[in-house]
Formats: C-alpha cells, sequence, structure tokens
C-alpha cells in the first residue's frame, strides 16, 4: 500500500504536465461575434525544406511534432523556413444560421494556406498573402480572409500554412461577418482620417514653402510623405489601392519608405534645430548615421532584400533626432521643446505597439496598441508643426530684431555720415583753394616751359643741321672709317631712303609711259606707275643695279674709291668692309672703270662728290 502511493503521485503529476502542455481547444458558439486565437490555443511546426505536403503534415501531427507556442502571438523566427500552425476548434452550437470567417491580420506575409475542414473531414485549401495580386483575394480587404463552410457541432483542426521573408506575427481571428463589416468600416474610416491628416500637412506645410521658402518645410513634407507610405505599406492599404497588379513591391516598398523616414527625420532635425550651428559635434554624428543608414539601404536594395526585416535598426537615426532636439533644447533653442515633444509620443507610440505585438494586453487595450504608432505618428505630427510655427516665430523675432537693428544703425550712419560730409566739405573748399593756387603756378611754369622747349627744339634743329653738314664735310673731305660712315648711312633702309630721294629729287616720271602719279610699289622705297602700274626700284639706273652686296657696305667702297682717286687696292677694302678680296676687287673696278670715265667729261659735268657717280649719266 505504502508503494503503490508514489507510484499514484507520478502518474497524476505526469498527467498534469501533459494537461499543462496539451493544445487548448477553442469554443465558439452562436453568439460568438469575434475571437482571436493566442498562445497555447496555437501549435506550430518548422519546415526547414519547405517541401513538406499538407497529408505528411497531418501525419506529423498524429506523431506529436507540433509545438506549443509559449508567446502571445507566435512568429516566424528563421525566415528562410515555411511554418505550420494549427488550432483546435469546438463548435458547439451549429453555425448554419451565421456565416463567419478566419480573418489573418499581419499584412506582410508573401505566402498563407488555410486548410479548412468541412463536417466529414475533408479539407479544403485555401491561398492567399501579399505575393498574390490583390484582385484574386476573396475580399478587398487590406487583411486576408478566408470564408469558412457550414459545419455541424464537433471539434474541427484547422492548418494554417505561412511562408514569408518579413517577420510576421501569427495573428488569426474569428469573425461573423456581421463584425467584420463592422469593424472593416470603423478600420478605414480611420486610416481614412490618418491619411487625410498627412495630407492636410502636406498641403499646409507646401504653401508655407512657398510663401517663405524655409527649406525645413519641404523636409517636413517629405518626412510625413515617407510615414504615409510606410504605414501604407505594413497596413495593405497601398497594396490595395496603389499598386494591387504589382505584389513585388510588397518586399522593397515599406523598406525604402523606412529608409526615408530615418533620413528625412535626421535631415528635419539638422534644420529645423539648426544643429550645425548650435552643436557641430552632433551635426558631424548626424551626418555619419545618415551615411551609414544609406550604405545598409544600397545593400538591403542590390544585394540582401532579406534584411529589411530589421526595422529596429531604424530606431537609431530616429534616437538620435531625439537625443539632439533634448540637446539643443537644453541650450536654449526653444522651438526644440515641441519637437522634443512629439518624437517622446512617437517613441509611447512605439513602446505601445510593442507591447501590443507581444501578447501583454488584450482587450480594448489590445486594439489601442494596435493603432498606438498611428497615434504617436499624428501627435508627432501636430508638434512638430508647433515647433515649425514656434521656428518661424523666432525667425520672425529675428528679423524684426535684425531690422530694427538695421535701421538704428542706419540712423547712426546717416548721422555719422552728414558729420563726415561737413567735414570733407571744409577740407575740400581748404584743398581747392590751394590748388587753385598750385594751378596757376603750374600754367606759369607751363609757360616758361614752353618757352624753354621751343628755343631748345630750335637749337637742336641747329645742331642736327650742323652735325650733318660736318658730317657730309668729313665725308667729303677725308676717308673715314666704315664705323664713322656707318652713322650716315648705318642700314638697308637708310640707304634706299637716300637712293629714293637722289633718284626722284625733281620728281617721279614713269619710264614706259611718262606718267607723274604713283603709289608705294610691293619693295621697299620703290614706286608703282598709277596708270600702266611699271614698278621701278631706287636703285634702277644707279650704280648699285643688280647689287648683291650689303648696299651700305656698297655705299662705303663708292666712298673709298672716290676720295682715294682710285688709288685703294682690293685688299685694304677687304680690310675696311670685312668683306672677301674677290668681291671687293670686282666692285671696285667697276666704280674705278666709272671715275676714270668721268674725268674724260667736261669740267661742266665734274663730278664734286661720290655721291655724283651714284647716279648713271
Amino acid at each position: 500500500m505504502n508503494c503503490a502511493k508514489p507510484f499514484l503521485i507520478t502518474i497524476l503529476c505526469c498527467c498534469f504536465i501533459t494537461g499543462l502542455k496539451a493544445q487548448q481547444q477553442v469554443h465558439l458558439y452562436e453568439n460568438t461575434a469575434e475571437y482571436i486565437f493566442t498562445s497555447n490555443e496555437i501549435n506550430w511546426l518548422e519546415d526547414p525544406t519547405g517541401n513538406l505536403s499538407f497529408e505528411e503534415i497531418k501525419k506529423r501531427d498524429a506523431a506529436g511534432y507540433f509545438k506549443s507556442n509559449y508567446n502571445y502571438y507566435p512568429q516566424n523566427t528563421n525566415h528562410r523556413s515555411t511554418y505550420w500552425f494549427k488550432v483546435r476548434v469546438v463548435i458547439s452550437d451549429t453555425l448554419k444560421q451565421k456565416q463567419s470567417l478566419i480573418e489573418f491580420f499581419d499584412q506582410t506575409i508573401d505566402d498563407i494556406t488555410l486548410f479548412l475542414p468541412d463536417s466529414s473531414g475533408k479539407y479544403t485549401a485555401m491561398h492567399s498573402g501579399a505575393g498574390v495580386n490583390f484582385p484574386h483575394r476573396l475580399y478587398h480587404h487590406k487583411n486576408f480572409e478566408f470564408l469558412i463552410p457550414h459545419v455541424s457541432k464537433g471539434t474541427y483542426t484547422y492548418y494554417v500554412r505561412i511562408k514569408s521573408l518579413n517577420e510576421i506575427n501569427f495573428i488569426m481571428v474569428y469573425r461573423t461577418i456581421e463584425r467584420f463589416i463592422n469593424y472593416a468600416l470603423v478600420e478605414y474610416i480611420t486610416y481614412g482620417l490618418f491619411y487625410g491628416m498627412i495630407l492636410v500637412f502636406c498641403f499646409y506645410n507646401l504653401l508655407m514653402l512657398m510663401a517663405t521658402g524655409l527649406s525645413h518645410y519641404l523636409y517636413y513634407v517629405l518626412y510625413i510623405v515617407s510615414v504615409g507610405i510606410y504605414e501604407m505599406s505594413t497596413d495593405g492599404i497601398a497594396f490595395q489601392f496603389i499598386w494591387p497588379e504589382t505584389p513585388g513591391l510588397n518586399v522593397y516598398m515599406y523598406g525604402i519608405s523606412l529608409y526615408c523616414m530615418s533620413i528625412f527625420a535626421l535631415i528635419f532635425a539638422r534644420t529645423l534645430l539648426r544643429i550645425k550651428r548650435q552643436s557641430p559635434t552632433l551635426y558631424k554624428m548626424i551626418n555619419w548615421i545618415i551615411f551609414i543608414r544609406t550604405i545598409y539601404f544600397l545593400i538591403c536594395l542590390f544585394i540582401r532584400k532579406e534584411w529589411f526585416i530589421y526595422k529596429f535598426l531604424d530606431f537609431i537615426p530616429l534616437f538620435a533626432a531625439f537625443i539632439s532636439g533634448i540637446i539643443i533644447w537644453y541650450k536654449g533653442f526653444k522651438p526644440a521643446r515641441f519637437f522634443v515633444l512629439g518624437n517622446a509620443l512617437l517613441f509611447v507610440g512605439a513602446i505601445a505597439k510593442l507591447i501590443n505585438v507581444l501578447g501583454l494586453v488584450s482587450g480594448n487595450l489590445a486594439v489601442a496598441g494596435h493603432y498606438s504608432m498611428v497615434f504617436g505618428f499624428v501627435m508627432e505630427m501636430i508638434f512638430l508643426s508647433f515647433s515649425i510655427g514656434d521656428q518661424v516665430r523666432l525667425f520672425r523675432k529675428e528679423k524684426k530684431q535684425a531690422q530694427d537693428d538695421a535701421f538704428f544703425h542706419m540712423q547712426r550712419n546717416l548721422k555719422l555720415q552728414a558729420s563726415i560730409n561737413q567735414q570733407l566739405e571744409e577740407q575740400v573748399a581748404v584743398r581747392t583753394r590751394q590748388l587753385e593756387i598750385q594751378s596757376r603756378e603750374i600754367y606759369l611754369q607751363a609757360q616758361e616751359i614752353a618757352r624753354m622747349n621751343k628755343l631748345l627744339e630750335k637749337d637742336n634743329a641747329e645742331l642736327k643741321t650742323n652735325i650733318e653738314k660736318i658730317t657730309d664735310a668729313r665725308i667729303k673731305s677725308s676717308a673715314l672709317t666704315f664705323a664713322e660712315f656707318s652713322q650716315k648711312y648705318p642700314d638697308q633702309e637708310q640707304c634706299y631712303r637716300f637712293l629714293a630721294d637722289l633718284k626722284w629729287s625733281q620728281g617721279f616720271t614713269c619710264k614706259k609711259c611718262n606718267y607723274n602719279n604713283f603709289s608705294n610699289g610691293r619693295k621697299p622705297f620703290s614706286r608703282r606707275c598709277n596708270k600702266c602700274a611699271y614698278e621701278e626700284s631706287p636703285m634702277n639706273d644707279t650704280i648699285f643695279e643688280n647689287n648683291r652686296i650689303p648696299i651700305n657696305k656698297a655705299f662705303y667702297i663708292v666712298y673709298l674709291v672716290f676720295t682715294t682717286k682710285g688709288n685703294i687696292s682690293s685688299y685694304q677694302i677687304a680690310e675696311k668692309t670685312g668683306m672677301r678680296q674677290g668681291t671687293c676687287w670686282a666692285y671696285a673696278v667697276r666704280i674705278k672703270n666709272l671715275l676714270e670715265t668721268t674725268e674724260h667729261t667736261s669740267k661742266k659735268n665734274k663730278k664734286n662728290s661720290w655721291i655724283d657717280l651714284i647716279m648713271k649719266t
């Protein structure tokens, strides 16, 4: 008898433990309008391969492979696996009088299949999900609904197959059609008010942007638009109304909108709070957060799209904006107080949403927790608008103060300018009198300088004439060196000018047509007849015609031969001119022959200067 007691106690404990772990059945009655399946009412099984069929799942259920759920709502902890869930429902009364349905709340489930039993035990598979075109759904509603067939009294097991890359909460709800319609209407009205407020805030701030030109209005509009798109993506509203035929966008849009929301929240905070001026360290930190968040977003977008599920990372930029607001408010920037309050309410809403997801509340509190983020965003938008308005008032106050300061300084400057102008006028008057006296003195000095310049010009002209006469006399009287001779005839241009003046000293007459008008020719100092276009060089009909040595040296050779009466050797000429002896000999012979010819002319035509040898007669 004593041995039987421990054995009996052990059996009772095992039964008690088994009862604790057994799946709890859900009783549905005819008057049950709504029921949410939670905790141990749901069992689950992970299928890592995703290849198990429904028949294999039923066999594994019979073998006890399904596990009990210890969370309020079960989750897909491994996003690469397929999960099977089951609930056991006891139909206590006949449900033939009322139509009812099964609804799943999480709109981010990519693929969901519900296996519905009938009274005979046969199952019907019904499929839906965010990866299926929206028009294929039973009801055009943001959630997933499946109509329950009429069944009789009894116990039924419902199986659900779920596959999703996103982290989802398995929220399964039983509703009657009447309850569903009432709930859906209230829900859509709530969403309409929320998104309507977003549009109103957008239009208002766009008008303020156009009126003031302040950039933080633009960043605020982009932020609340990103909030709206994110909420529409996670609630399924965007899939229903914006891209119903493109389910592939469901994988990306919530991640893209969440990135934009974080980035524009930081940029808006950086601009509104004047962080660059108030705190350069915070400014650098925000820029680094923006850069790192952008790199992570690009990796998610192009390489690892499954990383979009880590939504908690976006608490970092939002928390950075919140902390920045607190620091700037502490430094005395008053508009930051509304910014901090708005972000604080948003964080309260996020915490309430997390509490609801964890299943720590129920009933009306659960409903409030479900919409807490929406409420947080609304309150944040309101207080951020107050913050912008406060910042605008501060801006106007600073602008008015700046205008007052500018007006004060303007009046002060006008007085100072009037005083300075008076002093300047007095100084200008004194200086003008001094300049008038100096001008008269300068005028007298200028007249004296002009008179002296005229005398100097006259003396210079006489001196130049005397120098030329002395040079010509020296040339005629004695032999000069080539350097001395070059002072008179330094280069080709001077020699050509001399020949032209000598040749046409009596005026130009064309050799071809005896016409007297001419124009300059192509060669230096040549003349072209305006009638027959015959061009004549200044060397033509002179002893220098067809000359092949430098003209100034040819001048000097003529001068040497003439002054020495031909008694100079070609070696001496070569030494004086620096040319070859043969060239000097040939040229000197030509000049000596001309000189001998002129010696037989009459005394009337006797050449008195070497210049007289130049022209052929």
